[in-house]
């Protein structure tokens, strides 16, 4: 195939230009990073049309821009594909634990490291260099693509479901495809075909007005931070079973028949606990790790702070304790529905002599895709032919809220195409992307809109 001829002698450029798309700190979540929004939005963009989409242009939201291109000469009878991914990144803190710059990619073996290199300007790029692979060498696709690029991902997409519904004419297509997923290991390519849902609270305790010196008012006042801890500590059992009532109403069991393909994927305890940096794993004793991290649902304190943290000491008893709190749903779950019960029982909790607050931050709707589609099974045929083995399908404990968007507002089905790799170290110092997977998965995309073309006729 041409289009694959051309991905495979242009290696070194792809990965130069990945290079430079990695240098852009696009931080979402910073306002000091504002302009290199801004600037990673308009390099993509540039980078659309050199890969010959016939439109490409980026789009003001209410907050940062997203960045669309088309290419639509298929004709109406030509499947449509909509590509989503995000250019923004999370930030590089702590820097000091990085061996090489965040923002320097610097290649190590067969990886490439820097903030974003998997997570997702990798994977995003792979699809819009097999595009241009294809028309470079075709002069047409088999398929009509879409692509919606964000950079809101990593502070909760708050402008994405806006913008999804003010522009549904434009989004309008029969499958989205994401690559901002990952495989089971190395030699395992995977596709995902069910997400975890989330709901995240944040919750702030406040017990007297203004902080008190500890010796003079300690074991009369409730300390906030003390309290916290104690509601906390009651949402969960030793085995990690929420106890909050109501939790489990609605969670959808496994079927005898999942619970049996799921334990027939290749997994290694010791690999996983590496990989996790843990010496023993930990969890519902009725459930295997891959369970309870792929189709149980989990409660976590992704935060905590209040009082005094500076070094040194200051015998302090603080007016206020936060925490950040996320649950991991399965399907059937609603995230408000959630956050309800889970705020309700924080507050039952709660002692009576501190005041307790529940903000509910953002949440997202589990998705199960249906694996019987001729668009799965273009995938699948496009990860055999590309990675030389039949891909495993598997459910992943993230969550991706956009997919529930597409199914919700646009009424397609996502395919989640994702190249990462369990030790890619997402939002954690040194993360990386394995370049292999990054030209394979230029392959995976050229190979999969062609059997699309083929198996839609």
């Amino acid at each position: 195939m041409e289009a694959l001829d051309y991905a495979r002698s242009h290696r070194d450029a792809f990965r130069e230009e990945l290079k430079a798309f990695l240098r852009i700190p696009s931080v979402s979540t910073q306002e000091k990073h504002v302009p290199d929004i801004e600037r990673a939005a308009a390099w993509l963009r540039d980078k659309l049309s050199e890969a010959g989409f016939s439109e490409a242009e980026v789009m003001p939201t209410s907050g940062h821009p997203v960045v669309y291109g088309a290419w639509t000469e298929a004709g109406s009878e030509a499947p449509t594909v909509l590509v989503y991914g995000h250019y923004d990144v999370q930030p590089p803190d702590p820097v000091d634990l990085w061996e090489t710059p965040p923002f320097e990619p610097t290649i190590r073996g067969n990886d490439i490291f820097a903030r974003g290199a998997s997570d997702d300007k990798g994977q995003l790029y792979t699809h819009v260099k097999a595009v241009e692979a294809v028309l470079q060498s075709r002069g047409e696709l088999p398929v009509n693509v879409k692509c919606i690029f964000e950079g809101e991902e990593e502070c909760g997409s708050p402008s994405l479901e806006t913008f999804i519904r003010e522009h549904q004419g434009l989004l309008d297509a029969d499958v989205a495809v994401i690559s901002d997923t990952g495989f089971l290991g190395r030699e395992k390519p995977s596709i995902v075909y069910g997400l975890r849902g989330l709901a995240y609270l944040e919750v702030e305790v406040t017990g007297p007005d203004h902080d008190l010196h500890s010796g003079l008012y300690g074991g009369a006042v409730l300390n906030p931070i003390n309290a916290l801890c104690t509601i906390i500590g009651q949402l969960q059992d030793e085995n990690g079973r929420i106890t909050v009532p109501g939790f489990y109403d609605n969670v959808r069991e496994l079927s005898d028949e999942e619970r049996d393909q799921l334990a027939g994927v290749p997994f290694d305890r010791e690999e996983w606990l590496q990989e996790a940096g843990v010496v023993r794993d930990w969890g519902e004793p009725d459930y295997t790790i891959m369970e309870r991290t792929m189709i149980r649902p989990t409660l976590d304190v992704n935060g905590i702070w209040g009082g005094y943290i500076e070094p040194g000491a200051k015998t302090v008893l603080p007016s206020k304790a936060f925490a950040k709190i996320s649950m991991r749903l399965v399907p059937d779950q609603n995230p408000d529905r959630i956050a309800a019960l889970v705020g309700d029982q924080i507050k039952a909790l709660a002692p009576q002599a501190v005041a307790v607050e529940v903000s509910a931050l953002h949440g997202a709707e589990p998705v199960v895709v249906d694996r019987e589609s001729p668009m799965m099974e273009a995938a699948s045929k496009a990860y055999e032919e590309a990675f030389g083995k039949e891909p495993l399908f598997v459910r992943r404990g993230g969550s991706i809220p956009v997919v529930a968007d597409f199914r919700s507002i646009l009424g397609i089905q996502t395919i989640l195409m994702g190249f990462g790799l369990p030790d890619d170290r997402l939002h954690s110092p040194n993360e990386k992307f394995h370049l292999p997977n990054f030209y394979r998965g230029i392959e995976t995309s050229i190979l999969f809109m062609s059997f699309l073309s083929e198996l839609s006729r």
